[in-house]
C-alpha cells in the first residue's frame, strides 16, 4: 500500500536546503583546489593547518584543530602525518613544558608558499560565477554561519 506524502513532506525540497548546497559548493571548492595542489599530496585539510601555521606561527594542537575547525581525532591525524612528512614540527613550550608547542619546518614552510597562489586561483575559480560584490556578501554570509 503506498503511503501519501504529508504536504509539509511534499514542500521540501533538497536543492533548497542550505547544508546540502554548502556541500556541493565545498565539493567544488576542494575539487578546484586539489586539481592545483593534489600532485604535492595534500588534502584540503593538510593544507588549511599549514596555512593556519603560517598565519600564527607556534600553537599548540588544541588551538591548531579549533583554527582549522577539526575534532581532536581528526587534528592528531592530520599533524601527525604533516609530522611524519617533516612539514611541522613539534617543541615543548617555554613557558610551560607540559605543552607542545607546533610550527612550520623550514620544508613546511617554502612549501606552502608555493601553494598558497596555487589556492588563490583556485578561489578566484569557485567563486568566478559571481560578481565581485555577491562574492563580499557570500564570504560575509558563511562567516556569520560558520
Amino acid at each position: 500500500m503506498k503511503r501519501k506524502s504529508t504536504e509539509s513532506a511534499g514542500a521540501y525540497r533538497l536543492d533548497d536546503i542550505a547544508g546540502f548546497l554548502l556541500r556541493k559548493a565545498y565539493q567544488r571548492a576542494s575539487g578546484n583546489l586539489m586539481r592545483r595542489i593534489g600532485e604535492h599530496d595534500l588534502t584540503p585539510m593538510q593544507f588549511s593547518v599549514l596555512v593556519r601555521l603560517r598565519e600564527r606561527g607556534q600553537v599548540s594542537q588544541n588551538e591548531l584543530g579549533r583554527l582549522a575547525a577539526m575534532d581532536p581525532p581528526t587534528a592528531h591525524g592530520v599533524v601527525r602525518r604533516l609530522k611524519a612528512r617533516h612539514l611541522i614540527d613539534a617543541n615543548p613550550d617555554p613557558a610551560d613544558k607540559r605543552l607542545v608547542l607546533l610550527s612550520l619546518t623550514p620544508v613546511g614552510a617554502e612549501l606552502i608558499e608555493r601553494l598558497v597562489p596555487m589556492a588563490e586561483a583556485s578561489n578566484v575559480e569557485t567563486l568566478a560565477v559571481l560578481s565581485e560584490a555577491e562574492q563580499r556578501t557570500l564570504i560575509d554570509l558563511l562567516r556569520r554561519i560558520g
